[in-house]
């Protein structure tokens, strides 16, 4: 058996704010909208989100509809300079859970979260 990473959907309470988090402070290019499905080009991996909501309705998930006390995963997106991004996503008032450090590999990583707390590192890339 061989998987391959398409996507990742997560489930969220707002539209609007989510799109506004993904579109405009993170600068995602919308690659599709039905109603309250997105999904954004990210690369190789397409994000994508959908309301708690539509996902019990339509899809029959059992969705909560608050978040867990802890996120148990994260999303990583590869910068060129972690810490200019995180000055940048700062003065848009981005919560920034983890400022910018330096890693025993040498990798630089900071997390970030989006509306619904999702946890996002933003990170060098391993060379």
């Amino acid at each position: 058996m061989k998987l391959a990473m398409k996507y990742i959907i997560l489930y969220v309470r707002n539209v609007e704010e989510t799109m506004h988090f993904y579109r405009d402070v993170l600068q995602l290019p919308v690659k599709m909208q039905v109603d309250t499905y997105v999904e954004f080009d990210t690369g190789m991996t397409t994000l994508s989100f959908n309301t708690r909501e539509s996902v019990r309705q339509d899809i029959g998930l059992d969705v909560a509809d608050d978040l867990m006390a802890s996120s148990t995963f994260e999303i990583g997106f590869v910068v060129e300079d972690v810490v200019a991004t995180i000055e940048h996503l700062r003065q848009q008032q981005v919560v920034i859970a983890k400022e910018p450090v330096v890693k025993p590999w040498g990798q630089t990583v900071a997390y970030i979260t989006d509306p619904d707390g999702h946890f996002i590192e933003i990170c060098s890339a391993i060379e």
